[in-house]
C-alpha cells in the first residue's frame, strides 16, 4: 500500500492486488488490535540480514518521523509504550483506513480478492490474475513471509523470485515462542503463566542478540518479549543463555556474618529476583551439597547464566515475522529493484530483512515501500 501510493503520487497508473477479501490484514491484527505502527528508535541496528548494512538506504529514506507526520495529519491518536513502540489509542483499523485513502487520494486501483496465478516477462509483465489480465512495465513483490498461516500467508513471493532466477536466504520462523525438550518441559512448565525480566541472548558472532525484557513460561517452553526476540537470532542445535537475575547479587545475603545458609534462605534471596513459584523450583533444582561461599558463588553463577536449549519453536503459526527470505544482494538497496530483472521489485517481509520485536517490521515495510514506490 505504502508504495502503491507513492508511485501513484508520480501519476503512474498503479493497480494494488490483494488475495484477502480486504488490504492491510496483517496490520488489523497487530499490537493486539491496536497496531504497533513504528518504533521512535528504528535504527539498521535493529534488524537482522545476511547483509546488515543493506538497510541502511530505505530506513533513512522514510524514517519513524515521516509515518508519524503521515498519522497525525490523518488526526491518529497514538501513545508510546515501553522502549520506543507507538501504539494507535484506538484501533489498527485507523491504520488500513488512512493507506486506503492516501492510496485512493493516488489514483490507486485496489482489487481484493485477486489470486495471483502467474507472472510472465517478455518485454513487459503479463500478470494473470483471477480478477484478469494485466500488461506493467513494472511489478512490486510485497506478499509477506510464512508467519500466521491463517492469515492468508503463502510462499508465493520466493518462488515467484526462484522463478526469475533470484536467492533465497532459507526461510524461518521468526520472533517466536521457543519450545522446551521434553526434560526441561518436566521440570518448569507447570508453572506456566510465571514471568520474570532477565537478560536473554541468543546467535553467534555478529549475528548474535541480547535483550533484557520479560520472559514467560508457558506450556510448552519459553515466550514473552525477551524470547520472540532471541528466537530470530537461534538457531538449531544452540543454546540461548539466559540471565534470570540482572544486574542483582542474589545470594550477597547469605555471606553475611552469622546468616542463614539453607533452601529457605536461598528461596527467600531468589524471591528478589524471580516470583515465588520459580524461586522455590529454581533452589530445589541447584540445591549444592553443602552451603560454602564456593557453593553459593556456583549458585549465583547459575542463575546468571540460565543455558536452555530448545527442543524447537512453535512454528510459522506462532512466528509474528518470517526470517530469511529473497536475498539481498539480489537486489539495489536504494530501490529495491532486481538486479536481474529489470521492472521486478521485492519489499518488506518477503526480503532478507528482519526487525525486531516493537514496530521495526512494520517501518521496515513502509520504508522499504517509498523506495520502491519512488523508483519503479
Amino acid at each position: 500500500m505504502m508504495c502503491a501510493l507513492e508511485a501513484g503520487r508520480r501519476g503512474l497508473r498503479v493497480v494494488l492486488l490483494d488475495h484477502a477479501e480486504r488490504a492491510g490484514k496483517k496490520i488489523l491484527i497487530s499490537g493486539g488490535g491496536r497496531c504497533n505502527f513504528t518504533n521512535i528508535h528504528c535504527r539498521p541496528e535493529n534488524f537482522l540480514s545476511e547483509n546488515p548494512h543493506f538497510a541502511k538506504s530505505a530506513l533513512a529514506r522514510f524514517t519513524p518521523a515521516d509515518f508519524i507526520s503521515l498519522v497525525e495529519k490523518h488526526g491518529i491518536r497514538y501513545h508510546e509504550k515501553t522502549l520506543g513502540q507507538l501504539f494507535c489509542d484506538r484501533s489498527a483499523m485507523e491504520i488500513v483506513t488512512m493507506m486506503e485513502r492516501e492510496c485512493a487520494e493516488a489514483g490507486v486501483r485496489l482489487l481484493v480478492n485477486a489470486r495471483v496465478v502467474s507472472v510472465v516477462r517478455d518485454g513487459q509483465f503479463l500478470v494473470e490474475t483471477t480478477a484478469g489480465l494485466f500488461h506493467a512495465e513494472s511489478v512490486v513483490i510485497a506478499t509477506g513471509g510464512l508467519s500466521i498461516p491463517k492469515m492468508g500467508a503463502t510462499d508465493f513471493g520466493y518462488r515467484l523470485a526462484e522463478q526469475f532466477g533470484l536467492r533465497i536466504v532459507e526461510c524461518r520462523p521468526g520472533l517466536v515462542p521457543l519450545v522446551f525438550s521434553a526434560e526441561d518441559r518436566e521440570q518448569w512448565c507447570d508453572l506456566a503463566g510465571v514471568s520474570a525480566e532477565v537478560i536473554a541472548e541468543a546467535g553467534v558472532r555478529q549475528r548474535r542478540g541480547s535483550f533484557r525484557e520479560k520472559m514467560l513460561v508457558t506450556h510448552r517452553g519459553l515466550s514473552g518479549p525477551s524470547m520472540l526476540q532471541v528466537s530470530s537470532y537461534w538457531r538449531a542445535g544452540q543454546q540461548i543463555a539466559i540471565d534470570l537475575a540482572p544486574d542483582v547479587d542474589v545470594m550477597a545475603p547469605l555471606l553475611a556474618r552469622n546468616a542463614r545458609r539453607d533452601p529457605a534462605a536461598a528461596t527467600l534471596a531468589v524471591r528478589a529476583v524471580l516470583p515465588g513459584r520459580m524461586a522455590e523450583r529454581w533452589v530445589a533444582l541447584h540445591e549444592p551439597a553443602d552451603w560454602t561461599n564456593a557453593s553459593l558463588a556456583a549458585m549465583e553463577r547459575q542463575l546468571h547464566a540460565w543455558r536452555v536449549m530448545p527442543a524447537g519453536t512453535e512454528g510459522y503459526g506462532k512466528a509474528e515475522v518470517t526470517a530469511g527470505g529473497v536475498d539481498t544482494a539480489e537486489l539495489d538497496a536504494k530501490t529495491m529493484q532486481s538486479r536481474k530483472v529489470p521492472g521486478l521489485y521485492f519489499i518488506g517481509e518477503v526480503v532478507d530483512v528482519t526487525g525486531w520485536l516493537g514496530g521495526y517490521n512494520f517501518q521496515w515495510a513502509w520504508a522499504s515501500g517509498v523506495s520502491a514506490g519512488l523508483a519503479v
